[in-house]
Protein backbone atom coordinates (compact mmCIF):
# COMPACT_ATOMS: atom_id res chain seq x y z
CA UNK A 1 0.00 0.00 0.00
CA UNK A 2 1.49 3.74 -0.69
CA UNK A 3 1.85 6.09 1.70
CA UNK A 4 -1.04 8.29 0.53
CA UNK A 5 -3.43 5.45 1.06
CA UNK A 6 -1.98 5.26 4.58
CA UNK A 7 -2.67 8.90 5.24
CA UNK A 8 -6.03 8.96 3.39
CA UNK A 9 -7.31 5.85 5.59
CA UNK A 10 -5.43 7.56 9.00
CA UNK A 11 -7.76 10.71 7.65
CA UNK A 12 -10.80 8.74 7.24
CA UNK A 13 -10.60 7.00 10.20
CA UNK A 14 -9.58 10.02 12.02
CA UNK A 15 -12.98 12.18 10.51
CA UNK A 16 -16.41 10.74 11.79
CA UNK A 17 -18.40 11.10 9.21
CA UNK A 18 -21.39 12.87 10.86
CA UNK A 19 -18.44 15.98 10.26
CA UNK A 20 -18.15 15.41 6.32
CA UNK A 21 -20.37 17.94 4.44
CA UNK A 22 -18.96 17.99 1.03
CA UNK A 23 -18.97 14.78 -1.02
CA UNK A 24 -17.94 14.45 -5.15
CA UNK A 25 -20.68 12.67 -6.40
CA UNK A 26 -18.20 11.15 -9.03
CA UNK A 27 -16.91 9.15 -6.37
CA UNK A 28 -17.82 5.93 -4.87
CA UNK A 29 -17.89 6.00 -0.92
CA UNK A 30 -17.08 2.53 0.54
CA UNK A 31 -17.47 2.31 4.39
CA UNK A 32 -16.69 -0.52 6.85
CA UNK A 33 -17.81 -0.62 10.30
CA UNK A 34 -15.32 -0.64 13.49
CA UNK A 35 -13.80 -4.12 13.66
CA UNK A 36 -11.09 -5.86 11.85
CA UNK A 37 -13.08 -8.02 9.22
CA UNK A 38 -15.22 -4.99 8.39
CA UNK A 39 -12.47 -2.94 7.63
CA UNK A 40 -10.17 -6.20 4.96
CA UNK A 41 -13.52 -6.13 3.75
CA UNK A 42 -14.29 -3.10 3.27
CA UNK A 43 -10.97 -2.65 1.44
CA UNK A 44 -11.52 -5.83 -0.83
CA UNK A 45 -14.12 -3.74 -2.07
CA UNK A 46 -12.61 -0.43 -2.70
CA UNK A 47 -9.91 -2.07 -4.09
CA UNK A 48 -11.95 -4.27 -6.91
CA UNK A 49 -14.27 -1.40 -8.41
CA UNK A 50 -10.55 0.96 -8.36
CA UNK A 51 -8.95 -1.86 -10.18
CA UNK A 52 -11.83 -2.02 -12.74
CA UNK A 53 -11.17 1.84 -13.09
CA UNK A 54 -13.73 3.36 -10.55
CA UNK A 55 -12.88 6.23 -8.33
CA UNK A 56 -13.41 5.66 -4.66
CA UNK A 57 -13.31 7.30 -0.86
CA UNK A 58 -13.03 5.45 2.19
CA UNK A 59 -15.13 6.28 4.89
CA UNK A 60 -14.15 3.70 6.88
CA UNK A 61 -14.65 3.20 11.31
CA UNK A 62 -17.91 4.28 11.02
CA UNK A 63 -18.82 2.91 14.37
CA UNK A 64 -21.92 0.85 14.42
CA UNK A 65 -24.66 -0.62 12.30
CA UNK A 66 -26.93 2.13 12.50
CA UNK A 67 -24.37 4.75 11.94
CA UNK A 68 -23.88 3.08 8.73
CA UNK A 69 -27.28 2.52 7.78
CA UNK A 70 -27.95 6.55 8.54
CA UNK A 71 -24.99 7.16 6.53
CA UNK A 72 -26.05 5.58 3.59
CA UNK A 73 -30.11 6.87 4.21
CA UNK A 74 -28.72 10.21 4.12
CA UNK A 75 -26.85 10.02 1.20
CA UNK A 76 -23.32 10.21 2.54
CA UNK A 77 -22.43 6.78 1.79
CA UNK A 78 -22.44 4.28 -1.20
CA UNK A 79 -22.05 0.99 0.13
CA UNK A 80 -20.39 -1.20 2.88
CA UNK A 81 -20.36 -4.41 4.07
CA UNK A 82 -22.60 -6.10 5.90
CA UNK A 83 -23.99 -9.55 7.69
CA UNK A 84 -27.37 -10.86 7.39
CA UNK A 85 -27.67 -11.62 11.01
CA UNK A 86 -27.12 -8.43 12.04
CA UNK A 87 -29.58 -7.19 9.69
CA UNK A 88 -32.16 -9.49 10.42
CA UNK A 89 -31.74 -9.60 14.15
CA UNK A 90 -30.83 -5.61 15.24
CA UNK A 91 -31.68 -3.35 12.36
CA UNK A 92 -35.20 -5.54 11.50
CA UNK A 93 -35.93 -7.21 14.99
CA UNK A 94 -36.72 -10.22 13.65
CA UNK A 95 -35.96 -14.06 14.96
CA UNK A 96 -32.35 -15.53 14.15
CA UNK A 97 -32.21 -17.85 11.22
CA UNK A 98 -29.92 -20.15 10.54
CA UNK A 99 -30.88 -20.94 6.55
CA UNK A 100 -28.06 -18.50 4.41
CA UNK A 101 -30.64 -18.20 1.63
CA UNK A 102 -33.75 -17.49 3.73
CA UNK A 103 -32.19 -15.07 5.80
CA UNK A 104 -30.76 -13.82 3.22
CA UNK A 105 -33.60 -13.19 1.49
CA UNK A 106 -35.92 -11.46 3.86
CA UNK A 107 -33.07 -8.91 4.49
CA UNK A 108 -32.32 -8.18 0.93
CA UNK A 109 -36.52 -7.76 0.30
CA UNK A 110 -37.12 -5.30 3.35
CA UNK A 111 -34.01 -3.41 2.87
CA UNK A 112 -34.97 -2.58 -1.07
CA UNK A 113 -38.54 -2.08 0.47
CA UNK A 114 -37.80 -0.03 3.26
CA UNK A 115 -34.49 1.73 2.66
CA UNK A 116 -34.03 2.02 -1.05
CA UNK A 117 -30.38 -0.40 -0.28
CA UNK A 118 -29.89 -3.63 -2.22
CA UNK A 119 -28.41 -6.48 -0.53
CA UNK A 120 -25.58 -7.98 -3.46
CA UNK A 121 -24.40 -12.03 -3.62
CA UNK A 122 -23.49 -12.75 -0.49
CA UNK A 123 -20.28 -14.67 0.52
CA UNK A 124 -20.71 -18.34 1.76
CA UNK A 125 -18.29 -16.26 4.64
CA UNK A 126 -20.63 -16.86 8.21
CA UNK A 127 -19.54 -15.35 10.61
CA UNK A 128 -22.19 -16.67 13.08
CA UNK A 129 -21.51 -17.09 16.62
CA UNK A 130 -20.12 -20.11 18.34
CA UNK A 131 -18.50 -21.41 21.31
CA UNK A 132 -14.58 -22.74 20.58
CA UNK A 133 -12.26 -24.59 22.66
CA UNK A 134 -8.69 -26.26 22.02
CA UNK A 135 -8.16 -29.32 20.46
CA UNK A 136 -6.66 -30.99 23.61
CA UNK A 137 -9.58 -29.97 25.52
CA UNK A 138 -12.29 -31.56 22.65
CA UNK A 139 -10.20 -34.36 22.61
CA UNK A 140 -9.76 -34.97 26.31
CA UNK A 141 -13.76 -34.23 27.29
CA UNK A 142 -15.36 -35.72 23.81
CA UNK A 143 -16.37 -32.23 22.42
CA UNK A 144 -17.53 -32.23 19.34
CA UNK A 145 -20.79 -30.61 18.89
CA UNK A 146 -22.72 -27.85 21.22
CA UNK A 147 -24.95 -30.84 22.56
CA UNK A 148 -22.18 -32.54 23.67
CA UNK A 149 -21.20 -29.37 25.64
CA UNK A 150 -24.69 -28.26 27.05
CA UNK A 151 -23.71 -32.17 28.37
CA UNK A 152 -20.88 -31.92 29.71
CA UNK A 153 -21.58 -28.20 30.97
CA UNK A 154 -21.38 -28.84 34.66
CA UNK A 155 -17.62 -30.07 34.42
CA UNK A 156 -16.62 -27.00 32.39
CA UNK A 157 -15.40 -23.90 32.73
CA UNK A 158 -16.55 -20.59 30.21
CA UNK A 159 -14.78 -17.63 29.01
CA UNK A 160 -17.13 -15.30 27.36
CA UNK A 161 -18.12 -11.62 27.30
CA UNK A 162 -20.99 -9.98 29.54
CA UNK A 163 -23.45 -9.96 26.79
CA UNK A 164 -23.53 -13.42 25.58
CA UNK A 165 -24.94 -13.91 29.44
CA UNK A 166 -27.99 -12.01 28.73
CA UNK A 167 -28.81 -12.36 24.83
CA UNK A 168 -31.98 -14.08 23.73
CA UNK A 169 -29.32 -15.66 21.01
CA UNK A 170 -26.95 -16.10 23.83
CA UNK A 171 -26.90 -18.11 26.95
CA UNK A 172 -30.11 -17.85 27.64
CA UNK A 173 -31.08 -18.61 24.17
CA UNK A 174 -28.61 -22.09 24.55
CA UNK A 175 -30.59 -23.49 27.48
CA UNK A 176 -33.92 -23.29 25.58
CA UNK A 177 -32.60 -24.90 22.51
CA UNK A 178 -30.09 -27.56 23.80
CA UNK A 179 -31.26 -27.82 27.54
CA UNK A 180 -28.44 -28.00 29.63
CA UNK A 181 -25.67 -25.39 29.56
CA UNK A 182 -25.28 -24.94 33.01
CA UNK A 183 -21.76 -24.26 33.05
CA UNK A 184 -19.34 -25.23 36.35
CA UNK A 185 -17.96 -21.76 36.16
CA UNK A 186 -18.35 -18.81 33.74
CA UNK A 187 -16.23 -15.98 33.81
CA UNK A 188 -16.14 -13.09 31.70
CA UNK A 189 -13.48 -10.97 29.96
CA UNK A 190 -12.68 -8.04 27.60
CA UNK A 191 -13.41 -9.09 24.17
CA UNK A 192 -9.98 -9.56 23.44
CA UNK A 193 -9.07 -11.42 26.53
CA UNK A 194 -11.31 -14.52 26.53
CA UNK A 195 -8.67 -16.32 23.88
CA UNK A 196 -5.92 -16.08 26.09
CA UNK A 197 -7.99 -17.64 29.05
CA UNK A 198 -8.58 -20.45 27.11
CA UNK A 199 -5.27 -20.76 25.65
CA UNK A 200 -3.33 -20.20 29.34
CA UNK A 201 -6.34 -22.97 30.59
CA UNK A 202 -8.54 -20.85 32.81
CA UNK A 203 -11.34 -22.09 30.69
CA UNK A 204 -12.44 -25.36 28.53
CA UNK A 205 -14.71 -23.03 26.10
CA UNK A 206 -15.08 -19.78 24.98
CA UNK A 207 -17.59 -17.75 23.08
CA UNK A 208 -16.30 -17.26 20.02
CA UNK A 209 -17.25 -15.59 16.44
CA UNK A 210 -16.65 -18.28 13.87
CA UNK A 211 -14.23 -16.33 11.58
CA UNK A 212 -12.23 -15.12 14.33
CA UNK A 213 -8.57 -14.43 13.28
CA UNK A 214 -7.43 -16.49 16.87
CA UNK A 215 -9.00 -19.87 15.72
CA UNK A 216 -6.70 -20.15 12.40
CA UNK A 217 -3.65 -18.86 14.08
CA UNK A 218 -4.19 -20.87 17.49
CA UNK A 219 -6.12 -24.13 15.75
CA UNK A 220 -8.85 -24.09 18.01
CA UNK A 221 -11.96 -26.01 17.46
CA UNK A 222 -15.14 -24.40 16.64
CA UNK A 223 -17.96 -27.10 17.97
CA UNK A 224 -20.92 -27.97 15.26
CA UNK A 225 -24.30 -26.21 16.08
CA UNK A 226 -25.91 -29.42 15.38
CA UNK A 227 -29.04 -28.21 16.22
CA UNK A 228 -29.01 -24.70 14.48
CA UNK A 229 -29.51 -22.59 16.65
CA UNK A 230 -28.07 -19.78 15.60
CA UNK A 231 -28.42 -17.13 12.64
CA UNK A 232 -26.46 -17.11 9.51
CA UNK A 233 -24.20 -14.32 9.49
CA UNK A 234 -23.11 -13.90 5.80
CA UNK A 235 -21.37 -11.14 4.51
CA UNK A 236 -22.97 -8.84 1.57
CA UNK A 237 -21.73 -5.46 0.32
CA UNK A 238 -24.98 -3.42 0.71
CA UNK A 239 -25.78 -0.53 -2.00
CA UNK A 240 -28.03 2.78 -2.06
CA UNK A 241 -30.14 2.14 -4.70
CA UNK A 242 -29.48 5.51 -6.36
CA UNK A 243 -25.42 4.76 -6.42
CA UNK A 244 -25.97 1.39 -7.91
CA UNK A 245 -28.47 3.00 -10.63
CA UNK A 246 -25.99 5.06 -11.75
CA UNK A 247 -23.31 2.79 -12.20
CA UNK A 248 -24.67 -0.59 -12.14
CA UNK A 249 -21.18 -2.02 -12.86
CA UNK A 250 -20.80 -1.88 -9.13
CA UNK A 251 -22.37 -5.51 -8.75
CA UNK A 252 -20.85 -6.85 -11.82
CA UNK A 253 -17.76 -6.17 -10.07
CA UNK A 254 -17.87 -7.19 -6.43
CA UNK A 255 -20.11 -9.96 -7.44
CA UNK A 256 -17.28 -11.34 -8.95
CA UNK A 257 -15.07 -10.88 -5.76
CA UNK A 258 -18.07 -11.96 -3.22
CA UNK A 259 -17.34 -16.14 -4.16
CA UNK A 260 -14.04 -16.55 -2.57
CA UNK A 261 -14.51 -14.81 0.71
CA UNK A 262 -14.88 -17.83 2.81
CA UNK A 263 -14.80 -19.03 6.10
CA UNK A 264 -11.31 -20.11 5.95
CA UNK A 265 -9.92 -16.51 4.00
CA UNK A 266 -11.35 -14.65 6.76
CA UNK A 267 -9.90 -16.51 9.31
CA UNK A 268 -7.32 -15.72 7.48
CA UNK A 269 -6.97 -12.37 6.90
CA UNK A 270 -8.39 -11.36 9.89
CA UNK A 271 -5.02 -13.71 11.72
CA UNK A 272 -2.68 -11.39 9.52
CA UNK A 273 -3.92 -8.42 10.88
CA UNK A 274 -4.59 -9.67 14.59
CA UNK A 275 -1.45 -11.60 15.56
CA UNK A 276 1.10 -10.66 12.87
CA UNK A 277 -0.08 -6.37 12.53
CA UNK A 278 -0.32 -6.32 9.03
CA UNK A 279 -2.07 -3.62 7.37
CA UNK A 280 -5.65 -4.42 6.17
CA UNK A 281 -5.04 -2.62 2.86
CA UNK A 282 -2.46 -4.81 2.01
CA UNK A 283 -4.06 -7.82 3.26
CA UNK A 284 -7.01 -6.82 1.43
CA UNK A 285 -4.34 -6.42 -2.41
CA UNK A 286 -2.85 -9.86 -1.45
CA UNK A 287 -6.78 -11.25 -1.32
CA UNK A 288 -7.67 -10.03 -4.41
CA UNK A 289 -4.33 -10.33 -6.14
CA UNK A 290 -4.78 -14.36 -5.71
CA UNK A 291 -7.62 -14.15 -7.43
CA UNK A 292 -6.07 -12.19 -10.62
CA UNK A 293 -7.16 -9.09 -9.65
CA UNK A 294 -4.71 -6.09 -9.99
CA UNK A 295 -5.27 -3.17 -6.99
Amino acid sequence: MTLSRRRALAAIAATPLLTRCFFDSSRIRVGSKNFTESFVIAEIYAQALEAAGLEVDRLFNLGSTQIALAAMQRGNLDLYPEYTGTALIDVLHLDPIADPRAAYAIVAHAFRKRYGIVWLEPSPMNDSQGLATTRAVAQRKRLATLSDVARAAPNLRLATIQEFLARPDGLPGLQRCYGGFRFGEIRTYDIALKYRALLEGKADVATAFTTDGAIASESLVVLRDDRHFWSAYNVAPVVRGAALARRPQIARILDAVSPAITDGAARSMNAQIESRQADPADVASAFLASLGVKS
